[in-house]
């Protein structure tokens, strides 16, 4: 059995999102499928390459959340998995309300 190798658990979230890649300004419209503490997974057709410098923004219907953030992981034709590296106070206080209480 694989070992589980992340940090901070992961929850079901489903929000738009935009990625700006850091390097060349693109921005790509996306899709965030779940989320936890310090990353979240974006679905989307062409993923970037990993070790891509983004900015994500997380749309939900009444706040939204901005991060700096590195691709961990990509997989081709279906999404990537981003690690949160900068996250600013206001869009930390919108984080802890997306995330269920802990136990």
């Amino acid at each position: 059995m694989e070992q589980e190798r992340r940090r901070s658990p992961r929850f079901p979230f489903i929000a738009s999102a935009e990625v700006r890649e850091e390097n060349n300004g693109s921005q790509l419209s996306a899709r965030i499928s779940d989320i936890s503490a310090l990353g979240c997974y974006v679905d989307m057709i062409n993923p970037l390459p990993n070790g891509t410098s983004v900015c994500v923004k997380i749309f939900s219907e009444a706040q939204s959340f901005e991060a700096a953030a590195t691709v961990a992981y990509s997989l081709t034709h279906l999404g990537m998995g981003l690690r949160f590296n900068e996250v600013g106070q206001n869009s930390a206080n919108v984080l802890r309300q997306w995330l269920p209480a802990a136990d």
